[in-house]
Order: structure tokens, then sequence, then C-alpha cells
């Protein structure tokens, strides 16, 4: 696909904006709403297999139903001169990716106000049924302004349709995210994202992966057997509490990290509202501004460290007085039963 054409009639290319293993991205016009989008053309040999086909605009439409200010809004999706091709928002900025090549690494107040609002927009999903499947730097996008906003929803779970032996190259293309149950070959779950969310975090705090291989295989072993180092050996400053956070996410076994991401949103917010105490890592409003937080069930800090809650539970409050006036009032009943049998002597 070359810059200049027109997609159905409809999107015009402009110019070429990257291009990777398995698409091409393009800055393009909509004609027809005349405005500019984004466009990703999948190579041919995605594009002719029939399984994919239908696997991949199953999840474009289950992403075009996703509506969140920290996810790239997908608009269209469609085939086009033999290859597909999705039509999204046209973000400004760059993947988070490119910004490590630059910054190395990120400090604690520049890298947990984006891991939180990464798990704005990837809890969002897993409350509407979707695991993003391949959570990377690659796929989130950082604008100008600081808003991070995550893509490539579902085309992970529809290059599951593909032979094994023809999609190892784009499976493998980015193992370092891998969580343990998806390099040994096991469905995701939300918690498979986390874990990957947790990779992307130790990467922005401490400069460098926390597993680095020269082949996939050996990559997929050491995400199913082996500890990564603490964060502390690379930043030795960073708080025990944010460093024991991460050492949690990045647990083995799903059971033992945080369910879903909104779960380890929640406690990366309550962190960055204890941080308010040093300044360096207090928390704007707008950094939250897509996340929405649970009211019903408090998750704290505490599932990896103690921190005193004030809050009351309504609820179990009301069901205590319920029980105590429930027994409170048979009382008068055993003292009935008791002097029916046992009559006070005249």
């Amino acid at each position: 696909m070359n810059e200049g054409t027109l997609l159905n009639n409809r999107y015009q290319l402009l110019e070429r904006l990257g291009s990777g293993g398995m698409a091409e991205v393009f800055r393009a016009r909509d004609l027809m709403l005349d405005r500019y989008v984004a466009i990703k053309v999948l190579r041919g040999d995605f594009s002719h297999h029939s399984g994919f086909q239908a696997s991949f605009r199953q999840e474009a439409r289950a992403a075009a139903n996703l509506s969140h200010p920290n996810i790239v809004t997908v608009h269209d999706f469609g085939l086009a001169e033999g290859l597909l091709f999705i039509v999204m928002e046209l973000v400004p900025g760059a993947d988070l990716k490119s910004l490590l090549r630059k910054r190395g690494r990120l400090p604690a107040s520049e890298a947990i106000p984006l891991i939180i609002q990464a798990c704005a927009g990837i809890g969002y999903a897993h409350r509407a049924g979707l695991v993003h499947c391949d959570v990377k730097p690659h796929n989130m996008l950082v604008t100008p302004d600081r808003r991070l906003k995550v893509t490539d929803f579902g085309i992970a779970r529809a290059l599951a349709t593909i032979q094994p032996g023809e999609r190892a190259n784009v499976v493998w293309g980015s193992p370092q995210y891998f969580s343990p149950e998806q390099a040994a070959g096991q469905p995701p779950s939300p918690a498979s994202d986390v874990y990957s969310l947790g990779i992307v975090m130790y990467e922005l705090l401490a400069g460098t992966s926390p597993f680095t291989a020269q082949t996939a295989e050996e990559l997929a072993r050491l995400h199913v057997r082996a500890v990564p180092p603490r964060l502390t050996e690379y930043v030795p400053d960073l708080p025990e509490n944010l460093v024991e956070i991460v050492m949690k996410v990045l647990a083995k076994e799903p059971s033992a990290r945080y369910r879903t991401a909104d779960q380890l949103g929640r406690v990366l917010l309550r962190f960055g509202g204890d941080a308010g105490k040093s300044p360096a890592l207090a928390l704007t409003p707008e950094v939250a501004s897509g996340f929405r937080p649970r009211t019903t069930t408090r998750v704290a800090l505490s599932e990896t460290a103690p921190s005193p809650s004030t809050e009351i539970d309504w609820v179990s409050v009301g069901l205590g007085l319920a029980a105590l006036l429930a027994v409170g009032g048979l009382v008068p009943f055993w003292m009935w039963v008791y002097f029916a049998f046992n009559p006070p002597l005249r």
C-alpha cells in the first residue's frame, strides 16, 4: 500500500507513520467526514488468511465498542485491494517505547501517572470482557500533554486463529512482555495483561526489562521460572512500597497478582495519594480523569503493605444491628417458654 492510495473511495492515505512485522500505519484523511485519521493496513499474508479475516472483523467490532479516554478509538475497518485495514483516531505524539529510547528511564513521578492511565484503559476493556493479550509500550501512545492511550485491542487474539507454524514470528514479536501463562501456551486472562503492565512499569522505572535473552524460547523460560531482580538494584532510592507492588504484579501465578488492571490502577492511585507526602510523586487530578475507582469494595495498598483506613463499611454495620435486634427480640419469647414450664411458686 502506497501513499496517495484511496481506500474504498473514502480514505486517502497521506503519509506513512511507521511499519512493523505485521502492518503499516498511515496518516490519512476521511473524505466523507472530513477529518484526519490513522489507518493500520495489515500485511497480505495475514489479510489472505480466511480464519484471521473472520476473527479480525469480530475483534475489530468489539474494539470499536470501547469508548474511553485512555483507549484509541476505532472508527472503521474493512478490506481494500485484498488487504485488511482498521481506521482509528489520529493521536499526536509518540509511542511509549520511543519515549523510553530517548529518555532511558523515567522517574516515578512520570512513570506512575502513565501506568495508571494504561490501567484505566485496559481495566475498562476488562470490564467489557476483553483481554488485550499484547500489552507493551509499543501499543501505548503518549500525547504531548502526557495523555496515554492504549491501542491494538484484539489483534493478538485474532492472530491466534493462524496455525502455530505460521504465526511464530508474530506471536514472539515482543516476547519480553508475555505473561508466564502466555509463554507456556495457555490462554491469556485479565491477570495476563496485569503481568505485562508490570513488565512495562519495570522497564519505565529501571530503564531495562527484567528479563533479557538471545532467543524467544529462552525469554519464555525466564518468564515462567526466573525471579526478576528487585528494582532497587537499578534505582536504589525507589520507595519500598512501589517495589513490592511491582514484585506482586510479576508473580508467576495469575492468582498471586492483582486480578485486573482496574485493581492495579486503584493500588497505584492509593500509592500516589500516599506519596503526596513526597511532592515528587504527587498525582494531579487529571491523571485519573479516565479511571473509574471502585466504590463497593476497597482495594488498598495494604495488599502489599499495611495502610490505615478510616472508611466505614455501612453494610456490615447495618447487618450487625439487624442481627442484634433479631437476637434481642427473642429474649421475651424465651422468657415466656421458661415460665410456661417453670411457673413461679405461690
